[in-house]
């Protein structure tokens, strides 16, 4: 951590990280009035939109590229930065691509002290390197409410993309980060976590999924997709839709961030949950699932782990498997 005084960011934040996206619902509303661009080098667009948008440039290049900010989640601002950084370089490692190049994309109250603006952007550039990328500059604005993350362009094979559309029946489901960053944050918020409970939440969300990826290179993944703001139900949801399937989920096999199912089992909801379940709708069975399984299920994760869809047979060690896909459609979540 770096010295920053008495500041605490989520102070100045009505709410903080990808718990601030705006709905699914929504956004699939909005987007869907957009034209669809017919350059036949844009791989990945709006039809259907993914991670990140993906351009080809010839035969062995592709450029993917991405944005992502959002209001602190923690109090920290060396924490934020890298956070944030985590997340918006997590949406190109879920293309299959790697990282180049990274703008900040900023806005600061002008109160707040410059050495901690300079703790954010110092935490960014750190993880930005980590992802064998640089962070080559950016935009800031004035605003009372702190916003920090990335633009983010890498590289991939135009024969290697990864999407949220390939899953097949018959596939694995594996997560390769715990659930339950959201309620945690919430939580200590309202004054229910320690210090020994969030500090391992802020650890995952400050990892890269760099790792998890590199290993899935070698597996030829038929889908995958990373969860943050719409939840694994969120995500899982389309995965099934943009692939034509059914996936089945265990309630009991799902990877859980010591406390946070205690958390759900005590009531706590984030602002993110009911826009998730408004997004996801009846396309969700739950089958003997528990409440708090459901809340853990929809919380919103920010920088989450990779949702990979596997061909039968193909052990993945960074991940855990959660479940399967069939031949249907929707999502069913089962204890």
């Amino acid at each position: 951590m770096i010295a920053t005084g008495a500041v605490r960011l989520t102070e100045y934040a009505s709410c903080g990280g990808c718990a601030a996206k705006y709905s699914a619902a929504l956004l699939q509303e909005l987007v869907s009035q957009l034209p669809v661009e017919a350059d036949p080098d844009l791989l990945v667009g709006l039809a259907p939109s993914d991670d990140a948008a993906v351009y080809r440039l010839d035969d062995e290049r592709a450029l993917a590229f991405t944005v992502d900010f959002f209001p602190p989640i923690v109090d920290d601002p060396g924490d934020f930065g890298a956070i944030a950084a985590a997340n918006a370089l997590n949406d190109v490692f879920a293309m299959g691509a790697m990282p180049l190049v990274a703008l900040s994309v900023a806005a600061f109250p002008e109160s707040l002290p410059a050495e901690a603006v300079s703790a954010v952007f110092a935490g960014a550039a750190a993880k930005v390197r980590e992802a064998g990328g640089v962070l080559a500059g950016g935009h800031t604005l004035r605003d009372e409410e702190p916003l920090y993350g990335l633009a983010v362009v890498g590289m991939v094979s135009p024969r290697a993309i990864w999407t949220k559309a390939g899953a097949r029946s018959g596939d694995a489901l594996y997560l390769t980060k715990p659930l339950g960053t959201g309620l945690i944050v919430h939580g200590r918020k309202e004054g229910r976590v320690a210090d020994a409970v969030l500090a391992p939440a802020v650890e995952l969300m400050k990892t890269l999924n760099l790792e998890a990826a590199r290993e899935l290179r070698e597996l030829e993944p038929h889908a995958v997709t990373d969860v943050t703001g719409f939840g694994l139900l969120g995500h899982a949801y389309e995965l099934a839709t943009r692939s034509g399937v059914h996936i089945d989920l265990d309630a009991h096999a799902l990877p859980v961030i010591p406390g946070a199912l205690e958390l759900a089992e005590l009531g706590v909801v984030t602002g993110g949950d009911p826009r998730n379940r408004e997004y996801v709708g009846g396309a969700l069975t739950v089958d003997g699932a528990s409440e708090a399984q459901v809340r853990l299920a929809f919380d919103p994760q920010t920088a989450g782990g990779l949702l990979v869809a596997l061909p039968p047979g193909r052990a993945f060690a960074a991940g855990v498997r959660i479940g399967s896909v069939a031949e249907g459609e929707g999502v069913r979540l089962s204890a």
